[in-house]
């Protein structure tokens, strides 16, 4: 069928749709804010609840643990319950939550509200993506909304610590919890007014087991990946990637059989579809060892505060906003292959200029190197996707919307867990430590150096810092290496496996056959 004959009847977004963005756009702000506001609130959270080291921990992970547990269960209880109804009921919660969480009165209460808010908030990626690929059935508009979508988290995750300094400069810690309420509010408001409903009508009851089966998986996984990249190697990490690995084997077993899956794996005979998960996967690991490291040379070597730091970060942030609404426009005009590995391969020489860093006057050529890192991620953050979510007919948006967030968070906890370790090995076999300096606490890491250096005197400790700094710049330019290998092996990946692909379609021989209209709203 000739191609202007399937692209005539396609429906175009109004101002309703465009209004709905608009909703769409408060609960991805949100996520990605909450995901980087509580590390600056950990030093005054811990005077005022006092927890152990291991509680710090579980304060911190368990809501990205959560998040990432979830997400398929949630993308697929969407599809079956109603994308907008899913959407509120989890906006609700996280409501509900983030008040509890602001007024915890121990560390043990703020790990089970933050494990709680993790829960409700692993419902709000996947409807927003869905309920888009329900809203802007044309391409063209498709992948603008992705763009904008793809601009609130990254700008979220930018503006996380910035704000968080504001409030925690004039408030009390829990109000980083309360910053997300008056959005949660509005959007309860506005979404039953411009947010269309959309379920499939065919989906069937939600098979338990696989979802317990499904949260093993991740969980383990992402728990096993964190942890080696916190301690090094150790049995029980390890132990756990191995009982998640096994866990999602019987998993997808399992699917195999069910006449109604928890996760259709029919999903991945669409090329596109399981080419853009990979890209990202693998450029999510460069993109998380690589941030690892450059927020560190920029609090321990050049002395930032979390503060400060964080406005350094927002050129990178704006470039990344600017390449994603920028990216739609592109591929209009050039092959996706095209656009995806040249601007993958933009971010390459990006991080390549991190190997030139050094650790005196090495901030222009870091920021430099940073700011084109991102010009990339901005760029594949819209466009990939755009083609996850746009591969498949909309019944299946959550699913495909939930699969695209744990790419990002499965490759982000590899590229933290490996790069992370290799940054520090090329710290402990370079740092050279003056002479009666113990190597188990300043030659371990950056970290240890800066503990140790607060005991010393004077001249010592400035001898100290100065080969601390070295070291850590030698894992920073060894990272930077790494990163640009792996960003040039995704770009081979989009360069191949998306070839002769223009845009995100749902319809055609990549893809299956996808509906033309919405349900009623």
């Amino acid at each position: 069928m000739p191609s202007n004959a399937r692209e005539a009847p396609t429906p175009k977004a109004g101002r309703r749709e465009w209004s709905g963005l608009a909703v769409l756009a408060l609960p991805t702000l949100l996520i990605s804010l909450d995901q980087s506001v509580l590390y600056l609130a950990l030093p005054h959270l811990a005077e005022g609840l006092q927890p152990t080291g291991t509680q710090t921990l579980w304060i911190m992970d368990i809501y990205g643990f959560m998040i990432a547990g979830f997400l398929i269960t949630m993308g697929t209880l969407g599809d079956r319950i109603g994308r907008r109804r899913l959407l509120m009921i989890g906006a609700t919660a996280v409501g509900i939550t983030s008040v509890a969480a602001a007024f915890s009165t121990s560390a043990e209460a703020l790990i089970i509200t933050r494990a709680l808010l993790g829960i409700a908030a692993a419902t709000l990626m996947p409807s927003t993506l869905a309920l888009i690929s329900n809203m802007f059935h044309d391409p063209h508009q498709r992948g603008r909304a992705i763009a904008v979508w793809a601009s609130c988290f990254m700008g979220g995750t930018a503006l996380g610590p910035v704000i968080g300094g504001v409030l925690l400069e004039f408030f009390w810690w829990g109000s980083v919890f309360l910053l997300g309420v008056p959005v949660i509010v509005l959007l309860l408001i506005a979404a039953p007014f411009v947010l269309p409903e959309y379920k499939d009508p065919n989906a069937g009851r939600i098979d338990l087991v696989s979802v317990l089966l499904s949260l093993v998986s991740i969980l383990s996984i992402i728990y096993g990946l964190k942890e080696l990249a916190r301690y090094g190697f150790a049995p029980l990490p390890a132990a756990a990637i191995v009982l998640g690995l096994v866990v999602g084997a019987v998993f997808v077993s399992r699917q195999g059989k069910l006449a109604h899956p928890l996760l259709d794996l029919k999903l991945f005979r669409v090329g596109a579809f399981t080419a853009a998960l990979l890209i990202l996967m693998v450029s999510m690991l460069g993109t998380g060892g690589g941030y690892l490291f450059i927020t560190g040379f920029l609090q321990m070597v050049e002395g930032l505060s979390p503060m400060a730091a964080g406005l350094w970060m927002l050129p990178a942030a704006i470039a990344s906003i600017i390449a994603a609404q920028v990216a739609p426009t592109f591929a209009k005009r050039f092959q996706l292959s095209t656009v995806i590995g040249v601007a993958l391969l933009i971010g390459m020489t990006g991080y390549l200029m991190l190997v030139l860093v050094g650790p005196v006057g090495g901030m222009p050529l870091l920021m430099a190197g940073f700011v084109i890192i991102f010009v990339g991620v901005g760029t594949f953050g819209s466009l990939g996707t755009d083609l996850v979510v746009g591969s498949v007919p909309p019944e299946r948006g959550g699913s495909a919307a939930s699969l695209s967030s744990i790419s990002g968070d499965l490759g982000n906890a590899l590229g933290v867990a490996t790069l992370g370790s290799l940054g520090t090995a090329v710290y402990r076999d370079s740092i050279v430590l003056p002479a009666g300096i113990p190597a188990d606490t300043a030659g371990a890491s950056m970290e240890g150096a800066i503990t140790a250096a607060r005991e010393l005197p004077a001249k010592v400790a400035e001898d100290l810092m100065t080969a601390a700094k070295e070291a850590y710049t030698s894992g920073l330019n060894t990272i930077g290496l790494a990163c640009a290998a792996i960003t040039a092996t995704s770009a081979i990946i989009a360069l191949t496996m998306l070839r002769n692909r223009r845009a995100a379609t749902p319809s055609g021989e990549d893809a299956p056959q996808a509906k033309d209209s919405l349900p009623a709203a």
